[in-house]
């Protein structure tokens, strides 16, 4: 049997990443028994010594599962890595206080600081090695792509720029009909299913299952509310109870527990450079620092976001609203520096803790353009079923000119998925997406378009 099989695909990702969580805990066992086992106050025998290393790992490992840092084959390796190296510096920062607690005092934490350095080269030789072999043993899936209508075009040039996991070979058109579709994707590993009417869509997916080919399927926002769902055993019927009202009560009161705590020492740690940063607005042009504007949050109500103005005074002297543009030239010369990394977001803190916005969730529109996108996609309005939010879904899987209808998509699934953890997750992709901007659908075909020629 050849190794190179798809089905020890989980055989190979889980023992890499038990390798890595055994050269971290090693690490963290040497330098534990180097610089702490004999310092802290009371030291421990032998089983005390095993139980820290044994806590180390079990963190280290929830943290990583958390941040999904065993995902290689399916993230880039770049994100991959970034995941990684932020999760092994939240652990390490929470283990040197519990080292602190153990000793009754404030350990020396350069021991901490040299483990993180051999973490940090360990993570990116385990990354650049595993890699490599996983690519080597699980080459780019070859597919065909079945579309009805032109919006596929958009899809298969976004799918291009991950060669490393998809090759799309060959698309025909769902026009085409049943017999010549089945054809075609019998060819190759998988099929990606866009935009096609619902019956022959249905008919392919019981095709595909019966065959057990894979299927990427673009879904409707009907199939993004049916995820949500809660199954229902009540009779001999399977049933899918979708309740669409938003998160339950207790989602809501710990979220908003969990909004408070966390704007609340951003707005602490942060002061310094938003004090920077308005001081850069205000000599940059002489204008007011702060710029007020109404957006929507839950249920429609209208609220007045408050952020640090990076455009010109009279941006928008006719009363029009435009979105920006990406190389908008009402943007000041601060206001770049501010966007790029988006700090001029910062006042929004302010806007959680009122109780306007929350941390994560659909990011507030204005009253006008949200009408706008209705009148195109009357299920614009779902996105209203939660607070608006300082970061969300749509905003670190998106790209700059996403369309409205597919940031709806994103933020139904992150209303249909929510939990504290998801939030976490959204938090720590905005911190990567704030310091590497996602690249704009046109840059990334570009880009899909140069290596095409090379």
């Amino acid at each position: 049997m050849k190794i190179n099989e798809r089905k020890y695909r989980h055989l190979v990702t889980g023992a890499a990443g038990w390798l890595l969580l055994g050269l971290l805990t090693l690490w963290y066992g040497i330098i534990w028994w180097r610089y702490y086992a004999d310092a802290i106050i009371a030291p421990f025998f032998r089983r005390g010594n095993w139980v820290v290393v044994l806590i180390y790992t079990v963190l280290t490992a929830l943290v990583f599962q958390v941040y999904r840092c065993f995902r290689f084959g399916y993230l880039r390796r770049s994100d991959l890595v970034y995941y990684q190296l932020t999760g092994i510096v939240l652990v390490n920062f929470i283990t040197y206080f519990q080292i602190s607690v153990i000793g009754r005092r404030f350990m020396a934490v350069s021991p901490v600081v040299l483990l993180t350095g051999l973490d940090f080269v360990t993570i990116a030789l385990w990354s650049s090695l595993i890699g490599r072999l996983y690519f080597r043993l699980y080459p780019p899936r070859k597919l065909a792509v079945v579309y009805g209508s032109e919006d596929a075009a958009a899809l298969v040039m976004k799918m291009s720029s991950r060669v490393d996991k998809y090759m799309i070979c060959e698309s025909v058109s769902c026009a085409g009909g049943f017999r010549r579709i089945t054809e075609v994707i019998g060819q190759f590993d998988g099929v990606i299913l866009c935009d096609l009417p619902l019956p022959l869509r249905d008919r392919l997916l019981k095709y595909c299952c019966g065959r057990r080919i894979r299927t990427y399927t673009v879904p409707e926002i009907s199939d993004i509310l049916l995820r949500g769902g809660e199954e229902l055993r009540l009779f001999d019927t399977p049933l899918i109870l979708s309740r669409n009202e938003g998160l339950t009560l207790t989602q809501r009161v710990v979220k908003r527990c969990f909004d408070l705590a966390v704007s609340g020492i951003l707005l602490v740690l942060l002061s310094p450079v938003l004090g920077i940063c308005a001081a850069a607005v205000r000599f940059g042009d002489g204008g007011c620092v702060f710029y007020h504007q109404k957006r929507l949050t839950k249920d429609g109500k209208v609220f007045e976001i408050l952020k640090l103005r990076s455009m010109k005074p009279d941006a928008e002297a006719d009363g029009v609203a435009v979105l920006a543009a990406e190389h908008d030239d009402r943007i000041t010369r601060v206001g770049r520096v501010l966007r790029r990394f988006r700090l001029d977001e910062l006042p929004q803190l302010i806007n959680i803790l009122k109780g306007d916005m929350s941390l994560v969730g659909p990011r507030p529109e204005r009253p006008e353009l949200h009408a706008e996108y209705a009148k195109e996609c009357p299920e614009f309005d779902y996105r209203l079923q939660v607070k608006a939010g300082l970061t969300g879904y749509a905003q670190v899987f998106g790209a700059y000119d996403t369309a409205p209808v597919d940031k709806l998509k994103m933020d139904l699934l992150y209303i249909e998925q929510y939990n504290v953890l998801l939030d976490l997750r959204i938090l720590l992709m905005t911190i990567k997406t704030a310091v590497i901007p996602p690249q704009s659908n046109e840059a990334q075909q570009e880009s899909v378009q140069n290596r095409r020629k090379d």
